[in-house]
């Protein structure tokens, strides 16, 4: 049986990175190997000024959530259009097609999950309405980000229970087990979201 393994990276350790096409600055959470080069996946979150392409990403399958702002406008190579307008809405995306961005109404900030296609994730803005359990992945990762409000994180089923306090945009790692999210705010009369992916790695490909 294997043991829940917790890991929390705090917004504000987030590292600052360029855009691969010089557009921009990312705050990158986490990538993994570690290094400059080719990655598995990668946590990020990006400060939009200006309207203007977005980076090729030819080996990664994306997931991009809106975080802050009035929205942005995702114009894509084949011809499809898809508008994030409210904090939560959320697509997914080939890295490969060339996508412009165009804001509804000034800056906005995103949260970015890049995967390699080699491999499956399972990604989904839920709402926090009561307790809410998310698995990881059997041999998977589990990540949770939440959106706009903090959440207590408690995970299930080990002699010692790990638990932590998220604050907005904060990143929780879960390998193995289950995880229960709270509000902090139990009296909050409007709807509070958070980000959840299940990352599974497929062996030999």
């Amino acid at each position: 049986m294997y043991n829940p393994q917790l890991t929390i990276i705090r917004k504000s350790s987030f590292t600052s990175t360029p855009w691969k096409n010089g557009g921009g600055i990312t705050h990158e959470a986490i990538r993994v190997p570690a290094g400059g080069g080719d990655f598995r996946w990668r946590v990020s979150v990006a400060h939009i000024d200006v309207p203007g392409p977005f980076s090729e990403f030819a080996k990664y399958n994306r997931t991009m959530v809106l975080l802050q702002g009035a929205g942005v406008e995702l114009r894509f190579g084949d011809g499809t259009l898809q508008t994030l307008r409210r904090v939560g809405d959320w697509v997914q995306f080939d890295g490969a097609v060339p996508t412009h961005c165009e804001l509804v109404d000034g800056a906005c900030v995103d949260l970015n999950l890049m995967v390699s296609k080699a491999d499956r994730v399972d990604a989904r803005v839920e709402l926090v309405l009561s307790p809410l359990v998310v698995s990881a992945a059997e041999d998977g990762t589990l990540l949770v980000v939440p959106i706009d409000g903090g959440v207590s994180l408690n995970v299930e089923g080990d002699a010692e229970p790990l638990g932590a306090t998220l604050e907005p945009w904060d990143l929780a790692i879960l390998s193995h087990g289950a995880v229960t999210l709270r509000r902090l705010d139990p009296s909050r009369s409007t709807d509070q979201s958070v980000f959840v992916a299940n990352l599974e790695f497929v062996s030999g490909e």
